[in-house]
């Protein structure tokens, strides 16, 4: 069903309790003092919060930041993040030194209409990631209306997430959850053709559910990463020292004859890169093509698809109406050993078709290669959107209204 959306609401004069996903990663400058390094999950809610500020609203915002473990850690508070997103937003943003009580409490008595304060991390209370109904009351008081724009923790049933919902009549998404599931659900519902997903990272076994449920939707799945390498030798082929689940060959074996069953074409890597050495730009070499007998040898990891399998690749995505990613092709971190997954990234940006990046490390590549404006959608929500993509249901998304 359709959910509420921030257009919906009346928020002028309003005090509109909203969840962000500020989680942001933190470094130490020379002084001591904490920087935000990537402020990306800030930029994402800026649509929202701008609205919100513009119509009149008083914007209480909400957020976790890290795994403080039993109470309040100084570098896990929000306090830099309030300071960065009034630089953003071009104005000030309060900062509470709590989320509930009565700190929060006077904060939020003296906002005025289009002001916005930032609470304090809402995981310095072990009742949040509880979902305990008393946390979850005490944040609901602070607020008329809700709204949640964190996409990224939308599948944890948290107080600030879910349980927060209930004392509330109107529960909206925000801007961003709107996006992301206008892109990962309502554009795969019927996708253009011919529909191409993606796949790579380390274990099929992460993965199986994602495959299952878009065995039923896509038309060509592309396997890379170091999954790959448990199909290949589901196959029989010699794969050296890779990264493999040898107790999961049945299960890739079990998954490419559903594949086959389903008319799916599950396209494995035709040549792979390996190297002797772990390490950036360390010396490689490709494979044969695997099914003329390639091989890596025993002393040797495959870190990479190869130069064929790039061609590959890069044919069947320039004839995709439609591609999903998830998963690097190989271990992109380390120099030379990122070619696939740069080449794949490339032949993403190039294409003509609606391109939506699933999270995790493959939005890590895009930036890193600079293909990031050529997608249509990047999703902010590597757990999330892995799971949206596998069928779930996203219980921040479940608790919303109802049109």
């Amino acid at each position: 069903m359709a959910k509420l959306s921030l257009r919906d609401l009346q928020p002028a004069g309003k005090r509109v309790l909203m969840r962000v996903d500020f989680n942001v990663p933190l470094g130490t400058q020379p002084d001591g003092s904490l920087v935000i390094t990537d402020d990306t999950r800030i930029q994402a809610a800026l649509p929202s919060i701008a609205y919100l500020a513009k119509a009149g609203a008083r914007v209480i915002l909400m957020s976790h930041l890290g795994r403080p473990k039993g109470g309040p850690d100084p570098a896990a508070s929000l306090k830099p993040v309030a300071d960065r997103l009034g630089e953003l937003l071009d104005g000030p943003v309060k900062f509470a030194a709590e989320c509930v009580g009565p700190v929060a409490e006077a904060a939020v008595a003296d906002l005025k209409d289009g002001e916005v304060l930032l609470l304090e991390n809402v995981r310095f209370h072990p009742e949040e990631e509880k979902n305990d109904p008393g946390f979850a009351k005490q944040l609901a008081a602070l607020g008329d209306l809700y709204v949640n724009d964190a996409f990224g923790t939308a599948h944890r049933a948290h107080a600030s997430t879910a349980g927060v919902t209930q004392f509330f009549k109107q529960n909206a998404m925000g801007f961003l959850i709107e996006k992301e599931l206008k892109y990962l659900q309502d554009e795969l519902a019927s996708p253009r053709r011919p529909f191409v997903v993606i796949m790579g990272g380390a274990k099929v076994s992460d993965k199986i559910l994602l495959i299952s449920n878009l065995l039923d939707k896509a038309d060509v799945i592309l396997v890379g990463g170091a999954m790959a390498y448990t199909f290949l030798l589901a196959q029989g082929h010699e794969i050296g020292k890779s990264l493999v689940e040898r107790e999961k060959t049945d299960l890739a074996r079990d998954l490419l004859k559903q594949a086959e069953a389903k008319g799916v074409r599950l396209v494995l890597p035709v040549d792979s890169r390996h190297t002797a050495e772990f390490r950036a730009n360390a010396p490689t070499e490709c494979t044969a093509l695997w099914s003329e007998g390639g091989a890596i040898p025993a002393d040797r990891e495959g870190i990479d698809i190869g130069d064929r399998a790039i061609e590959q690749f890069s044919a069947e995505i320039a004839q995709a109406g439609t591609i999903v990613w998830n998963g690097p092709m190989g271990v992109f971190e380390k120099e030379g050993f990122d070619i696939g997954t740069k080449a794949v990234a490339e032949a993403i940006a190039k294409s003509d078709a609606v391109k939506i990046v699933g999270g995790g490390d493959s939005v890590t590549a895009v930036n890193q290669f600079g293909f990031a404006d050529a997608m249509d959608h990047i999703s902010t929500g590597g757990g999330a959107s892995l799971e949206l993509l596998e069928g779930k249901i996203l219980p921040g998304i479940a608790a919303l209204t109802e049109k």
